[in-house]
């Protein structure tokens, strides 16, 4: 037989698949022949195989790297299901007792284990080392190996050290494998395990069956991801959220709604993580609502939607979550809500950590910001991001590529961008070309004398958002590069320099609003946006009413209370007696035949009712509001205090605002000696002491909005209002 037959009958005899997906084979082929082999293999590609299968034909054990506890048992789980043997397979980490390592030792030793799964920190314990010494090693390999690049989404230090460690117990073959790498993370891994030299494996980051859309993240955010879950009813789904108080909010909020969802986030105690997780792989729930610490190496091929409630801290960590959605090669939606807000928000959570650290993460996070707020097709920008050209000019499957769009001819901007990158000599990031070009007097414009270039202030009319997309689109045509080594520099390409002396034609695509999108249609004297089939059903049902009964039809209800019906579909009595004009006798007397034809024609025709939308909501956690009292008591600054929770200044001020209305004396002099000067604290103090109302914006106009800080003085009125009022 040969090598591919040989390959194919373990293939089958092993997993019971007859044919390999992608580069697999020849990944196998290249392990299997003792080289380093580097792999990048989107989320679904089918990574695993490529260091189970060949583990169990070659001799030895494969010591296999991996970062968490849950992802380690799921694959452990899965190879002794293919097995007859359950010491094919093992791990090593602080989840088991010391009999239990014993055991797994003594496995290795007999030779039944072909798999031996251990995080960085086992495998850099000195016992475990001089264990492995003496135990003959197939290869190595590193899963999840973004983990070792600061320019990954989930840098992990330990890591690092993982070639010194290979070094220490033996040398052997290298399989690196990861879904998500830029160019720039990948030479950092091969970097860091000395295998510059491996042979690479890299299959396309496209996701052909995953549909990407952004939705702008407003006050209804809630009702909106409401809504969107109801028209996936018996559909599996992932909800991502930044914080773990932000996952139990949500969770239960969607469970008060009648959504099956459960939480998932690493403050959990074990068994309750354990159990949500098989809850959702076994279907007893929809909906997992998670931190990212939810999700890696989890095998459920059928997810059907994946929703970013929060932004995700870079274009890495969302491309790899919203992976998990359709693995199966079927439906995979998946939703990111954006805000600048929340932008705000992760850029604060930086502060106080090295230089470089913050800005790598800033450099990342901006990637993130550009591809949401980008009219360019997200398939193209996401592929671009990972090194890949995706040469179609309309995916068909993202938001972006289904609205309508004018090319505007941006040429001129695009030559005043290039000129003025060249003129900085390539050493200053998009965002401060921007400033330049809008003319913006900021600390670093002013400090590097960039408000004395001819080009200061060349495009102060146009929107910031328009030149970061000429940017972007100068990106993919060519033109610009980023210098990843400089943290975003941009730098001109041999492309981008030949255009600057002939310049040609550059279109740019812009959003044409929908003239119609926001009309309604109206019926009757109310102005309401009735159904106009059920209106007419309904009057047919008064009609044969009012002639059984012999009184006129408006006797029964009027038009306007049939037109309220058929804009709200009410389908209980309880929801009939708010109708205008019917109130408790009239639904009662009249309401049965009316409920029982609205009901029928909400299923028949899949309606989803104004009050299915209506978000029903969760009392406060009352130990949030316990803990704040408590840590302003103990004279906590607030802004650290919002940061240890997980919430903005802006909705900590919220929460202080509320538990301050309600009656509870808080004392917040000691912050506001901090950052409000005491004479404009006594200023604001005075106006609220005179003021008909305390209402902010008219506070702002009285003080003059260019002399108070708007922070400064929502602190003073709650000082205020505990002072005075509690």
């Amino acid at each position: 037989m040969t090598r591919h037959e040989d390959l194919i009958a373990a293939l089958q005899h092993h997993f019971g698949f007859d044919s390999f997906k992608g580069n697999q084979e020849a990944i196998i082929n290249n392990v299997m022949e003792g080289k380093d082999t580097f792999v990048l293999m989107p989320t679904g590609g089918g990574k695993s195989l490529c260091y189970q299968l060949p583990s169990l034909l070659m001799e030895g054990v494969a010591i296999v790297i991996s970062p968490l506890i849950a992802l380690m048992k799921n694959q452990v789980d899965a190879m002794r299901n293919f097995s007859e043997e359950d010491g094919v397979a093992h791990f090593i980490n602080s989840s088991l007792s010391r009999p239990d390592i014993a055991a797994v030792k003594e496995d290795v030793l007999a030779g039944k284990t072909k798999l031996l799964y251990l995080a960085p920190e086992s495998l850099n314990k000195d016992e475990n080392i001089d264990f492995l010494q003496g135990v003959k090693i197939s290869f190595y390999a590193v899963d999840e190996a973004h983990c070792i690049s600061e320019w990954g989404h989930d840098f992990r230090p330990e890591y690092r050290q993982i070639r010194s460690m290979v070094q220490r117990i033996g040398k052997a073959p290298i399989i690196a494998l990861t879904a998500t790498a830029t160019p720039k993370v990948q030479h950092d891994i091969q970097k860091n395990l000395d295998m510059l030299d491996a042979t690479i494996f890299k299959s396309s980051f496209n996701r052909p069956n995953l549909f990407y859309e952004v939705r702008p993240k407003t006050d209804d955010v809630d009702r909106e991801l409401i809504k969107f879950i109801r028209q996936m009813e018996g559909k599996s789904g992932i909800v991502y959220c930044l914080a773990r108080k932000e996952v139990e909010d949500l969770a239960k909020t969607l469970q008060v709604n009648n959504i099956n969802a459960l939480p998932y986030h690493a403050g959990m105690d074990a068994p309750s993580r354990t159990k949500n997780q098989d809850d959702f792989l076994m279907e007893k729930c929809q909906v997992i609502v998670a931190t990212i610490a939810f999700g890696m190496g989890i095998d459920k091929p059928d997810v059907r939607f994946v929703v970013h409630y929060d932004i995700p801290k870079s274009l890495e960590g969302y491309y790899q979550e919203t992976g998990r959605a359709g693995r199966d090669g079927g439906e995979g939606h998946c939703v990111c809500f954006y805000s600048q807000k929340d932008i705000e928000r992760l850029r604060k959570f930086q502060q106080g950590k090295p230089v470089a650290e913050v800005e790598i993460g800033n450099q990342l996070l901006f990637e993130t910001q550009s591809y949401a707020e980008s009219t360019i097709c997200r398939r193209k920008l996401l592929l671009h991001y990972f090194g890949e050209d995706y040469t179609q000019d309309n995916c068909g499957m993202c938001d972006n590529c289904r609205k309508t769009y004018k090319m505007v001819d941006a040429a001129e901007l695009l030559g005043i961008i290039l000129e003025t990158v060249q003129l900085l000599n390539e050493k200053f990031k998009a965002e401060h070309i921007v400033d330049i070009l809008k003319g913006s007097h900021t600390a670093a414009v002013q400090s590097y004398k960039h408000n004395e270039l001819e080009n200061f202030g060349a495009a102060e009319d146009e929107e910031e958002s328009t030149l970061h997309a000429i940017i972007r689109q100068a990106m993919l045509s060519g033109y610009l590069t980023k210098d990843i080594e400089s943290y975003g520099d941009l730098k001109l390409t041999a492309e981008g320099r030949k255009y600057l002396k002939h310049p040609t034609k550059f279109e740019v695509p812009i959003e044409v609003e929908d003239e119609d999108e926001d009309t309604m249609i109206e019926a009757g004297a109310g102005g309401c946006a009735a159904d106009d089939v059920l209106f007419s059903i309904l009057k047919d049902v008064r009609r044969k009413l009012s002639k059984k009964m012999d009184v006129p039809p408006f006797v029964i209800f009027q038009d306007p209370s049939l037109e309220a019906m058929a804009t709200s579909y009410p389908i209980t009595i309880e929801e009939l007696q708010n109708i205008p004009g019917v109130g408790a006798g009239k639904a009662k007397r009249y309401g049965d035949e009316f409920l029982r034809v609205i009901k029928e024609y909400v299923d028949e025709n899949e309606i989803i009712r104004p009050e299915d939308l209506r978000v029903r909501t969760v009392a406060k956690n009352s130990a949030r509001k316990i803990s704040i009292i408590q840590a302003i008591d103990r004279r906590v600054a607030l802004d650290d205090l919002a940061e240890s929770i997980g919430m903005s200044m802006e909705e900590m001020l919220e929460e202080i605002e509320a538990i301050v209305y309600s009656g509870t004396k808080l004392n917040i002099g000691y912050f506001i000696d901090e950052v409000v000067d005491p004479d404009e604290k006594e200023e604001i103090y005075d106006y609220f002491r005179n003021a008909e109302n305390d209402n902010i914006k008219l506070a702002m106009q009285n003080l003059g909005e260019d002399d108070y800080d708007e922070l400064h003085v929502r602190l003073v009125r709650i000082k205020f209002h505990s002072d005075l009022g509690n």
